[in-house]
């Protein structure tokens, strides 16, 4: 009896409406199946029966619905300290989310059912009335010769029909509302959404071929970027609502989208803009699936990608270097050739179809260029996506940063070993490692003895070999850029005429080894593009300033500023204090606060601000809460900033200026933590190529082309602090899309000729 009073209490309204609906369904359709059996075939009541069955049947998968969903929620709110215990509560979790997932999904296809069937017989019924033929139709020839209250049966029943049809379709899959079972409990909703994150994933991979992904119940690398992300949207423990942010960020890019000013930053080197530009056609031949031919040739794709993988050639194909996991007739080897422009007897290595945590790679021998090139190619498949989304940091071996632990330069060697440990990109961590082993394998020498073999690289370039003496590039885009800047760590010391060029690549690597690499690590970032910004840390302080544009906005309701400062400061504080539970006058206590149980802060990190003559320092924030608000595009006077809303009365309480306070919670140097994770920087030197000229807003099908393209790029030397927070602009997507930064270093070049 207790289950059934907190299951009525959990209902939903739209629940409570849908069935009472379509139990009137089923009763106004039995009684009109009643009036008309004695008088009709069961043949001819079929349509009618279809639909008063279907009814019955949503009510009872409705009732299961609901039933799975109470127990997947409970499932979630189980916790064990013990590992063992905590694995098994794991597992049942996945199970009773399987199941409820199944019955929503059969709920769906029964509403499929009901739609159909309401449309069936309104057709029916229109028609028969338009050729007046309602005597020709049994139940209609009965219930039109019947008395007033059989037609206004048949009316009710058709309307309810109609109306549940219609209604189902906005309602969504939830019976049970999940609020009243996790109410602000922050661990349940991360819970809660890892599940769905999770499944979702596997799903979707699934579809794309990966069955093996679908029946694992293990922790795996589809769970870790499951967690993550869970973590990421677990606000929704506090009822914020997307639409909530996305006013937040509109906001945001309204009032600060600007130009940020260049004055003082000096120019790109000519030399590495010549040899960026040279090289970047690797970066983007790599690309040799589908996926990019999508962008260059929207409506004729899958025709270009076919012919630039050779299909009209295949008596050709013996005479194509074959690659790991290419198909028969050796396509994306004629892919990359085609669109690199090279012979095929350049092309000496690759691999093209990986596993998880692995980089799809080119290795190139440019003889006219005395030049061997390794092209590690981008997000392209499932497994890069995972790849990315290993977004937590890991610890840098020595054998990680081998090429600085010998680097000439005594201070760099230095400021490396003392600084130990160091930190990078987990998943961009795992797969340089993993292709280290692919191209150079181990050939250290132990004393004066030679390696028992000889890698890739080394039968290559090593001494007396076809490439000795040659210049080894590795050159990447997005997330192959930060594959190839963590593999060039690896291989400096032994190829020292090694240098690394990557385009929009992924933060990876902490602020002493970005910096120490910059000799021969190059970073490329066009302008606004989010790639080269994109951090858990840099996600949340976007939340951060979208809360701040909605505060500092005149038409914006008070109250909604005042709710989602309370919601977000309550979590964060929730968060840091683990399980304890918060009393009404600490929600918004503003001391500092120590990592909890649950997970600690995001990332921890600093920025300069030299404006103002002082240094100053901000942590970042937990993963739930306590964003850190950091100078975007404008200038914030952090020293100075108040609520603006102070003075409303009306909203005030007990609390304070909730607005005040959030602010006031955002991290500073006081709030760090030794068990924060780290803050990731953009390896190398950075060279950012900006428009002199450019429209705040591009129509799409513009921007899509390639040669819609500014006339004029400046390319400068930034700091890599500047690129810790995304910059919302129209264009931060379609900025990432490598010919567009291919042109620009074509531009920026075109441009000094004509100068000189």
């Amino acid at each position: 009896m207790g289950w059934w009073r907190c299951g009525v209490k959990s209902l939903r309204y739209s629940t409570m409406v849908l069935g009472s609906s379509n139990a009137a369904v089923v009763a106004l359709g039995g009684c009109l199946l009643l009036l008309s059996l004695p008088y009709c075939r069961p043949r001819r009541t079929l349509p009618f029966a279809a639909v008063a069955l279907a009814a019955a049947v949503r009510i009872v998968a409705m009732v299961n619905t609901g039933i799975a969903q109470q127990a997947t929620a409970t499932t979630v709110l189980e916790s064990s300290e013990s590992p063992v215990v905590d694995a098994v509560i794991r597992h049942q979790r996945r199970t009773r989310y399987k199941k409820w997932i199944w019955w929503t999904r059969f709920a769906t296809v029964v509403m499929m059912v009901q739609f159909v069937g309401a449309t069936y017989l309104v057709l029916k019924i229109f028609k028969s009335i338009s050729h007046n033929e309602t005597t020709s139709d049994c139940i209609l020839g009965i219930v039109s010769k019947g008395s007033m209250w059989k037609r206004n049966m048949l009316a009710l029943f058709i309307v309810m029909v109609c109306f549940v049809a219609l209604l189902q379709c906005f309602t969504g899959s939830d019976v049970l509302r999940w609020r009243s079972f996790y109410a602000t409990e922050d661990n349940a909703w991360k819970a809660h959404y890892r599940e769905v994150f999770d499944h979702g994933m596997r799903e979707a991979l699934c579809c794309l071929g990966r069955v093996k992904y679908l029946s694992v119940m293990d922790e795996d690398e589809v769970y870790s970027v499951a967690r993550v992300l869970g973590d990421l949207v677990a606000y929704r423990a506090s009822g914020t609502g997307h639409l909530e942010l996305l006013a937040g960020l509109a906001l945001f890019q309204r009032n600060s989208f600007s130009s940020q000013p260049h004055e003082g930053l000096i120019n790109a080197p000519r030399g590495q803009i010549e040899e960026a530009a040279t090289l970047h056609k690797f970066a983007e031949a790599a690309y040799t699936g589908p996926l990019l031919d999508f962008g260059r040739n929207p409506f004729i794709f899958p025709c270009a990608w076919l012919y630039r993988q050779g299909i009209l050639t295949p008596w050709s194909c013996n005479r194509r270097p074959k690659l790991h996991g290419d198909n028969w007739w050796r396509g994306h080897a004629a892919a990359f050739l085609k669109y690199a422009g090279l012979p095929p007897d350049a092309l000496r290595l690759g691999r093209v179809c990986q596993a998880k945590c692995e980089a799809a790679y080119f290795i190139v021998v440019l003889h006219h260029a005395r030049t061997v090139v390794v092209a590690v190619r981008g997000t392209e498949t499932p497994e890069d996506l995972i790849t990315d989304g290993l977004c937590r940091e890991c610890t840098l071996s020595e054998e990680d940063l081998d090429g600085l632990m010998s680097d000439p330069c005594f201070d760099i060697r230095q400021n490396i070993e003392t600084s130990f440990p160091h930190y990078g990109h987990s998943g961009i961590v795992v797969a340089a490692r993993e292709l280290f082993l692919q191209i150079e394998g181990n050939p250290r020498n132990n004393g004066d003895e030679e390696p028992t073999f000889r890698s890739h690289l080394s039968s290559l370039m090593g001494p007396g070999c076809e490439c000795d003496g040659y210049n080894l590039r590795i050159v990447g885009h997005s997330l192959g850029g930060a594959i190839a800047a963590m593999l060039g760590l690896r291989l400096y010391r032994r190829y020292p005429n090694l240098h690394v060029y990557a385009y929009g690549s992924l933060p990876c690597v902490d602020s002493v080894v970005a910096e120490a690499c910059s000799d021969f690590v190059t970073s490329i970032v066009y302008d606004n593009e989010f790639s080269a910004r994109l951090s858990v840390g840099s996600i949340l302080r976007l939340r951060a300033a979208a809360i701040m544009a909605l505060s500092q906005d005149s038409k914006t309701d008070t109250a909604l500023i005042y709710r989602l400062a309370r919601r977000f400061l309550y979590l964060g504080q929730y968060q840091s204090r683990g399980n304890k539970k918060l009393s009404p006058g600490s929600v918004f206590n503003s001391d500092p606060v120590s990592t909890g149980e649950h997970g600690p802060n995001v990332c921890g990190g600093q920025y300069s601000n030299k404006d103002k003559g002082k240094e100053e320092h901000f942590s970042d924030l937990f993963l739930l809460g306590r964003p850190a608000v950091k100078e975007m595009v404008v200038d914030v006077d952090h020293d100075n900033l108040t609520s603006p809303f102070e003075d409303d009365i009306s909203i005030a309480n007990s609390f304070g200026d909730p607005v005040t306070e959030f602010m006031e919670t955002v991290p500073n140097s006081n709030h760090t933590s030794a068990d924060d994770p780290k803050e990731m920087f953009l390896p190398g030197l950075i060279v950012h190529i900006v428009p002199d000229k450019r429209s705040l807003v591009t129509p799409i099908w513009k921007a899509l082309t390639i040669n819609e393209m500014p006339q004029k790029f400046k390319a400068y030397v930034s700091d890599r602090e500047t690129f810790k927070d995304i910059v919302v602009s129209p264009s931060m997507f379609l900025d990432h899309l490598p010919w567009r930064c291919h042109n620009a270093l074509q531009n920026i070049l075109a441009a000094q000729d004509s100068d000189i």
